[in-house]
């Protein structure tokens, strides 16, 4: 089977709770947060809630402070989006207690085509949307969040992606944000022709500019492993990584399991890779070790062997609930679980937006400062991030990387512990 773009596709739809449809009513003020626990049936695992993430991650103690993402706004890119991405979220917030965003648009430069919830293009993309704007708030609920939606369905290869790049230039010539949250992907291979070349070239050169005007720019690893699919749905032979994750001037976002209490107080993490779906992440076949890894331990660098290895970062893939109320028939609006790498790439969005207020300043190009502070270069790295050091992303026959002391090819440096902190005191 053919394996879309959307990265929660690679996972595929968990199946819903029982118990958990026909509240339809997304206006309807008193729906009910599903109990973490209901979904492990299902999953394997909890679901944790937004106040359980920003508990595991460091956020809480800025949220009650006030750092909550104000000021910032967050442009999250999407092809058709969600007919009712307004309304759901505020069915999410409602339940979850969360505030509405004090800003919340959805702009479509390119034009759109009609919603068919017969169209199982859209419905993936509408789920897409939903996972995006919902785990992005969550991390960061005072920020601004501005979708931009294409008209045109992107796929593996080049279908749909001069379109992405025209909305995320759209994005900088406007000012919209910044902080870019892009939780699609494509197999760098699929780009490996002329004029596949090209696009790569066009993005680079976006994203030198993005960083330059000081935008971050994010994409998830992927949710297979290192077995990623041609234009075709074949899966290569070989070990694969995605683009734009890939890009160096981008934080590639991987995903872990993590284990946490019932108030969210971290336990422990491991690479996630179970049933629900297995981390991206590689050697980049394409691009060139870039500046702030050539520090890296020897080890490290005789793997890359002077290519670009990703993730920068990871944090929670396992799945979530979002809330949906674009199906046709109300019986199957409600509360759905969802994950993947498109989980944990608007989450990091958040978290770099409330990194930005904090700072008093947008972060822009990160990794030079992420990768600083992994390398203990300002004596903080045992309180930077939650070092992941269980696990490998190996899936469907291919022999993947192991987690190890530091950073690793399975999930970089590992999720956020007291990140945002050290962001502050050594910008």
């Amino acid at each position: 089977m053919k394996l879309t773009v959307p990265l929660f596709l690679f996972l595929g739809l968990v199946a819903t709770p029982s118990g958990m449809r026909g509240q339809s009513d997304s206006s309807d003020t008193t729906i009910q947060a599903p109990d973490p626990a209901s979904c492990t049936p299902d999953t394997g695992v909890p679901c944790y809630s937004p106040q359980q993430l920003q508990n595991a991650y460091g956020l809480t103690p800025l949220l009650n402070a006030g750092y909550n993402g104000t000021g910032q706004t967050i442009v999250i890119i999407e092809s058709f989006g969600s007919p009712t991405i307004e309304a759901d979220l505020k069915a999410f917030d409602a339940a979850f207690n969360l505030p509405d965003p004090p800003s919340f648009k959805v702009l479509a430069p390119l034009g759109t085509v009609p919603f068919d919830p017969t169209n199982n293009d859209h419905i993936a993309w509408a789920f897409e949307t939903t996972l995006d704007v919902q785990w992005a708030h969550a991390m960061a609920p005072g920020a601004n969040i501005v979708v931009l939606t294409s008209p045109v369905s992107e796929t593996q290869g080049i279908q749909g992606l001069p379109e992405f790049l025209e909305l995320e230039k759209y994005a900088l010539d406007q000012h919209l944000g910044n902080i870019i949250s892009q939780s699609w992907g494509t197999a760098e291979n699929t780009l490996f022709t002329p004029e596949g070349r090209r696009l790569m070239h066009d993005f680079q050169r976006f994203y030198a500019r993005a960083a330059a005007e000081h935008v971050t720019v994010l994409a998830g690893a992927g949710d297979s492993g290192t077995a990623n699919v041609d234009v075709d749905g074949n899966v290569y032979d070989f070990p694969t990584v995605l683009f734009p994750a890939s890009s160096p001037w981008v934080l590639a976002v991987g995903g872990t399991t993590l284990q946490a209490d019932a108030t969210g107080i971290f336990e422990s993490e491991a690479v996630w890779n179970d049933t629900n779906g297995v981390t991206g992440g590689g050697i980049s076949q394409y691009f060139q070790e870039p500046f702030y890894q050539r520090a890296l331990s020897d080890t490290v660098k005789k793997q890359l062997a002077g290519h670009r290895g990703l993730p920068d970062v990871a944090s929670n893939a396992d799945p979530v609930f979002i809330y949906v109320g674009f199906n046709s028939d109300p019986a199957n609006n409600g509360f759905y679980t969802n994950g993947g790498t498109s989980e944990s790439t608007p989450v990091w969005a958040g978290i770099i937006a409330v990194a930005n207020q904090y700072a008093g300043r947008p972060l822009g190009f990160i990794h030079p400062m992420l990768y600083a502070m992994g390398l203990d270069v300002f004596g903080e790295r045992s309180e930077t991030f939650h070092d992941v050091q269980t696990g490998n992303n190996t899936a469907n026959g291919f022999t993947g990387y192991e987690a190890t002391a530091g950073w690793d090819l399975a999930n970089g440096w590992g999720s956020p512990g007291k990140l945002i902190w050290g962001l502050r005191n050594n910008r």
